[in-house]
C-alpha cells in the first residue's frame, strides 16, 4: 500500500467526524423509505432489516450516491466545476420522491454551511471558500457536498467512501432500532453485516463510470412516496 492510499492522522479524524452522527447536519431523521417498509409489514424483524438495509446498500448507495461521491472528489480536487455540478444535477434529478429530494437538499445545505463555519477564518482556505460558494449557488445536495469536505482534507478516495458509507450504515441501522423496533444489540448485529457488505460496495461504486451510474429502485420509490402520507411516522422519509 503506497502512502498516497493513507489518510494522515488528521485526515482519518476528520473522516470520523464527518461519518459520526452527531455532525449537525440531520442524517438521524431520515429512514429513506424504510420507516414506509416497516409500516406495510414488508420488515418486521431484524434478519429482515438486515436483509433490506444489505440490498439498498448495494443496489442504490453503491450504484448511485456512492458512485457519484467517488467521481465528484476527483472532480472537486482539480477545479473542474463542470463536472461536479453535472454530478450535482444528476442527485438532484435522480430522487423519485419528495422526500428523497427534501433529504439530500437539507443535508447538502447543512454540510455546506457546516464546512463554511470550519473553513471561514482560515485564511489558507481561500479556495475552499470559493468552493463552498459556487456549491452553495447550485442547491448542493449530500454526496457531492461530502466529495467537497473529503476534498479539503485530502483524504484518499477509498476511505472517503468507507467514511461516507458507514454513516450512511449507523443512521440507517439507529432508524431501524426505533422504527421496527430493536435493540441496541440487534442493532450491533445489523451493523457488523453492514461493515463486512462495505468494502465490497466501495469497491464497486469506484469502478463505476458514468453509464453505469443508476438510481433505478422501483419499490423504494413507491414506499417513499407512501410514506409522505403516511399516518404516523418517526421520521422525515
Amino acid at each position: 500500500m503506497s502512502t498516497e492510499d493513507v489518510s494522515s492522522p488528521d485526515a482519518l479524524l476528520q473522516l470520523m467526524w464527518l461519518a459520526s452522527p452527531a455532525l449537525p447536519i440531520g442524517g438521524f431523521s431520515y429512514s429513506e423509505g424504510l420507516e414506509a417498509a416497516i409500516h406495510a409489514e414488508l420488515v418486521t424483524t431484524e434478519a429482515e432489516a438486515a436483509d433490506w438495509l444489505v440490498q439498498q446498500l448495494h443496489l442504490t448507495q453503491a450504484r448511485g450516491d456512492m458512485a457519484a461521491v467517488a467521481q465528484a472528489l476527483p472532480a472537486w480536487r482539480h477545479g473542474d466545476r463542470p463536472r461536479v455540478e453535472a454530478l450535482n444535477d444528476w442527485v438532484l434529478h435522480t430522487r423519485e420522491s419528495s422526500e428523497l429530494r427534501l433529504q439530500t437538499e437539507q443535508m447538502g445545505r447543512s454540510l455546506t454551511d457546516w464546512l463554511r463555519n470550519q473553513h471561514a477564518e482560515n485564511p489558507g482556505r481561500s479556495g475552499c471558500v470559493a468552493q463552498l460558494a459556487a456549491l452553495s449557488r447550485r442547491r448542493p445536495t449530500y454526496p457531492i457536498a461530502f466529495a467537497l469536505a473529503a476534498a479539503f482534507i485530502q483524504a484518499p478516495a477509498q476511505q472517503a467512501l468507507l467514511s461516507y458509507t458507514f454513516g450512511w450504515a449507523e443512521n440507517m441501522v439507529q432508524a431501524a432500532i426505533k422504527a421496527v423496533p430493536l435493540g441496541q444489540s440487534a442493532g450491533q448485529r445489523i451493523l457488523a453485516r453492514l461493515t463486512q457488505e462495505i468494502p465490497a460496495a466501495v469497491a464497486h461504486a469506484e469502478t463505476l463510470p458514468d453509464e453505469a451510474r443508476q438510481a433505478f429502485s422501483p419499490m423504494l420509490a413507491i414506499l417513499s412516496a407512501r410514506h409522505e402520507h403516511q399516518y404516523s411516522r418517526l421520521f422525515r422519509s
